[in-house]
């Protein structure tokens, strides 16, 4: 009897040591996840886009005169004064040389003005006779009347043709000064290209800045000939910048009005606070990268951070906005590598008890890490981030760091 409950003892022990490692070998292992929390606080939804920076106004000095521009006297980067700093010196064009057809044309054009003005003189001198001869015969018609010799009818008729000479002779002064212009026009045509006019000392036109500022561009230093209205530089205020971003039209009927922008990537070590200004009514159609047609519009930004800020920040300088769409100070969130489909609907594995559990959710704003959670779960639940083929419903889990 002894031997035998001891060897029942032992066939007892046997079959449960077989029996524990069989139920450790058949168990299932619990899938290895990523958990996070679920959080509720401050959520910023953002709009990425790449800008430009430029000055706001920008002024270009042309060429008032078509003529020789006289080497630059100022250089890329010269600072300037209003109304102060010599900016531009523009000379006159020098007269052309004339063939042997045109010179002999210009002398005869000479001679025929100095004639017609010889003409013109003669017809001022007998205009100015004719006007003393009835002038005389006014004051002794006038004298006879008033001893009682003569009638009204004689001084009438003396004081009308006084009047007709003398209109006669503002007629032939004014001839006589047309003549004269038309002389010297001709005789105009015959100067020679080294022989210029003193112009009382001055042979060119001194251009000013327009504004205070930087000297921006340079059409060319060296000296050269120029037509009127020719861009001879450019001037500007290098610290009043503001940004110029192009987004897909899409998105730029989504960023609110006067939306805040921060602005990174720009070489500094802070990033800048800026504001949108406008947003251009008309969008392009640019072809990307990818040769894909894409309606871009154009969105102006005014940097609100102060100059002292942005030391070295220039024109045309790139720079990456986070324009902000939205942003709210109490927002129930999870990591957006949370979410996955579920037919129509967003869903995601939270864990109850050791187990992963499907749940069907619904989401509001999102950034590029969070998204906001309106339904289906709680502050106090935690989530399966990035959940492989082995998570399904039910399945036993264990949570690991975050990676």
């Amino acid at each position: 009897m002894h031997r035998r409950t001891r060897l029942a003892l032992i066939l007892s022990f046997a079959v449960a040591v077989i029996g524990g490692l069989l139920w450790t070998a058949l168990r299932p292992v619990p899938v290895m996840v990523e958990v996070a929390q679920v959080t509720r606080g401050p959520m910023k939804v953002t709009l990425d886009i790449d800008g430009t920076t430029r000055i706001r106004e920008i002024f270009e000095v042309s060429a008032p005169i078509t003529g020789t521009a006289k080497r630059s006297p100022v250089r890329v980067g010269d600072p300037v004064l209003k109304g102060e700093t010599v900016v531009a010196i523009v000379e006159p064009v020098a007269p052309s040389l004339l063939d042997a057809r045109s010179r002999q044309q210009a002398e005869a054009a000479v001679h025929e003005a100095q004639a017609a003005l010889a003409v013109a003189n003669s017809r001022l001198t007998q205009a100015e006779e004719e006007v003393s001869y009835a002038q005389s015969q006014f004051d002794r018609a006038q004298e006879l009347v008033e001893r009682g010799v003569a009638s009204l009818v004689r001084l009438e008729d003396a004081a009308q043709i006084l009047n007709v000479r003398k209109s006669a002779r503002d007629a032939a002064q004014s001839a006589r000064e047309m003549a004269q212009s038309t002389l010297e026009r001709a005789e105009a045509a015959l100067i020679m290209p080294d022989v210029t006019s003193d112009r009382n000392g001055e042979c060119c036109i001194t251009l000013l800045a327009p504004t205070d500022g930087a000297v921006l561009s340079v059409g060319r230093v060296s000296e050269r000939p120029v037509l009127a209205g020719e861009t001879l530089l450019s001037v500007g205020d290098p610290t009043d910048l503001e940004i110029v971003a192009d987004p897909l039209s899409r998105d730029a009927v989504q960023i609110p009005q006067g939306a805040r922008a921060i602005v990174d990537r720009w070489g500094g070590a802070d990033p800048l606070d800026a504001k949108l200004r406008r947003i251009d009514p008309s969008a392009r159609t640019d072809i990307s990268a990818l040769g894909i047609e894409e309606q871009r519009v154009e969105a102006i930004f005014d940097i609100i951070s102060p100059p002292e800020d942005r030391v070295g920040l220039g024109n045309g300088y790139a720079v990456r906005l986070s324009v902000v769409m939205s942003e709210t100070e109490d927002t129930l969130q999870v990591p957006l590598g949370a979410l996955f489909r579920d037919g129509a609907d967003w869903a995601l594995f939270k864990i109850d008890n050791g187990l992963a559990q499907q749940q069907r959710v619904e989401t509001g704003a999102r950034n590029d890490r969070m998204v906001e959670i309106t339904s289906g779960l709680s502050e106090e639940d935690s989530v399966i981030v990035h959940p492989g083929d082995a998570v399904d419903d039910r399945v036993r889990v264990t949570a690991i760091e975050p990676q």
